[in-house]
């Protein structure tokens, strides 16, 4: 009789430990080629709103607290700083930037990813009262939204063009 008193603690004691023991956790989805694919479309949809001088609409492509650093100026915190930048750029009449990605990498959290490639750029420089082309690479880190969209969080350009030689004086 104590052998089954015993077997039956022994039993019980099994059962609560397993039922004790939650269900080990399931992992995310895997969305890393979706992620990749939006990414992608993101850029490709700010490259039409860069053509068509839409400052409204490039923002859009940025977090509240993004960071812009591009040659030549200071570095731009937050959405609305670089939103002034943007108006003043588009009115440029020679303004062009195009980018592409030449690679596209997505953290495996699903929440992080970064883009680098390269870009054109041309303006019209006031101070010369000439048009410069440039070109350079640049590297984007963006972050997924609560609403599973991406925004750029960080985003950086080097001109692969040589400054300027200083002027002379006389």
């Amino acid at each position: 009789m104590k052998a089954i008193a015993t077997l039956c603690s022994i039993a019980a004691l099994a059962l609560f430990l397993t039922a004790c023991n939650p269900a080990p956790p399931t992992a995310p989805p895997d969305t890393h080629d979706a992620d990749v694919k939006a990414v992608g479309d993101l850029e490709a949809q700010a490259n039409k709103d860069w053509a068509a001088k839409d400052a409204d609409k490039i923002i859009g492509f940025y977090t509240d607290d993004a960071l812009l650093i591009t040659p030549g100026s200071d570095p731009l915190h937050g959405r609305e700083a670089i939103h002034a930048a943007l108006k003043q750029m588009v009115i440029d009449p020679a303004l062009s930037l195009t980018f592409h990605s030449d690679h596209v990498e997505v953290a495996k959290s699903g929440d992080l990813a970064y883009t680098e490639g390269p870009y054109e750029l041309t303006v019209h420089d006031p101070t010369t009262n000439t048009v410069i082309h440039d070109h350079g690479n640049y590297v984007t880190t963006f972050r997924k939204q609560p609403d599973g969209s991406w925004k750029a969080s960080v985003d950086i350009s080097t001109s692969a063009v040589p400054p300027a030689p200083p002027a002379k004086k006389h």
